[in-house]
């Protein structure tokens, strides 16, 4: 499964950009790009989180979500975890059900955003 790969086709195609469209205004060859939307990177890993971040600003994304699909955590996230370790401690230990319950007492949009992956 290629998240992010397939978020980021979504939102080229949504925009209309082709590949070749789309990889000189982020700073790639559209061969890469190509390789990015479809999880083939000759190199284990995601993109870089330049290349994720000019993703999100030329197709108008969410950056963190970008993000969190590509693996990384977002430095906004990772600051929290560690000003309340103890807090992500806890649901870490939750099961998939209990913390869309916690999510969405805290944000009932959140419930839809994020698609089950288990």
């Amino acid at each position: 499964m290629n998240a992010f790969g397939d978020r980021i086709r979504r939102l080229r195609k949504a925009k209309g950009y082709s590949l070749r469209k789309l990889a000189p205004i982020v700073g790639v060859g559209f061969s890469y790009l190509s390789k990015v939307e479809n999880g083939r990177l000759d190199f284990r890993g995601p993109p870089s989180e330049s290349l994720i971040h000019r993703l999100a600003e030329s197709l108008e994304a969410d950056e963190d979500e970008l993000l969190l699909l590509a693996g990384r955590i977002p430095d906004s996230i990772a600051l929290r975890i560690l000003e309340q370790p103890e807090a992500f401690r806890v649901l870490a230990q939750c099961g998939h059900t209990r913390l869309q319950q916690l999510a969405a007492s805290v944000d009932p949009a959140s419930k839809s955003k994020r698609p089950r992956k288990d």
